[in-house]
């Protein structure tokens, strides 16, 4: 699947699209929840994903009571997802070819991440990427976190290109529709979720990874 266009800049989600993390947060959110005394199912874990603390904290609220104990489940799996990066922190496939391609190309790029600066600022940084971003955009940097499309809109806002210009590449449905709300390229590169037919509506392709990304990046660069 061609891109519309050749983009003049690209806007890339954290974790699930540069950084492999989801799964570890998973097993994360499921034993914290669990020590705790509560049972996380699969379909609430999923509805969290791309999604900012405060949404993820009214969700828990809503699923397990008012009094559930947020700051604690929290701390807890911060040190439990420490513990697993503890070695380094894993990458997506095709990410050191996708970032030195776009070096290559003098395509502007940039993070548009629903983690906090100082989480996104830690974990850019251990996995070796954050110098190669021109902007990082936070949930500390907007007042709306995803799905609302104020984090990538700030993301293009910070890069000085038009978000109908930017290509976005996310792996969540809360980051899809943020996306394509900004009115980018989007491009999904699932992670844990698939694209169902409402999530693959909003995007321009569904790619199997960051090689076919840059393989379409490509092949958009040689025909612009």
């Amino acid at each position: 699947m061609p891109l519309p266009r050749a983009p003049q800049a690209v806007v890339f989600d954290m974790d699930g699209v540069l950084i492999a993390s989801e799964q570890l947060y998973r097993e994360a959110i499921f034993a914290s929840c669990g020590a705790l005394g509560y049972a996380m199912t699969h379909e609430q874990h999923q509805q969290m994903i791309g999604a900012p603390w405060d949404r993820n904290r009214a969700q828990l609220a809503g699923w397990f009571g008012d009094d559930f104990p947020a700051e604690a489940y929290l701390a807890d799996c911060s040190v439990r997802f420490h513990a697993m990066i503890e070695d380094g922190v894993p990458l997506r496939p095709g990410v050191p070819e996708l970032v030195a391609f776009l070096a290559s190309e003098g395509i502007p790029s940039a993070v548009a991440t629903s983690a906090r600066r100082a989480s996104a600022t830690e974990h850019l940084t251990q996995a070796g990427l954050i110098d190669g971003f021109r902007a990082v955009v936070t949930r500390d940097d907007v007042s709306h976190g995803k799905p609302h499309p104020e984090v990538f809109l700030t993301a293009a806002h910070r890069l000085g290109v038009d978000p109908a210009h930017c290509l976005a590449l996310e792996d969540s449905h809360n980051g899809v529709r943020a996306a394509s709300a900004a009115g980018m390229m989007t491009v999904m590169v699932p992670d844990l979720l698939d694209a169902t037919p409402e999530i693959a509506g909003q995007c321009v392709h569904v790619a199997r990874d960051l090689h076919e990304v840059r393989d379409m990046l490509e092949a958009a660069m040689a025909t612009a």
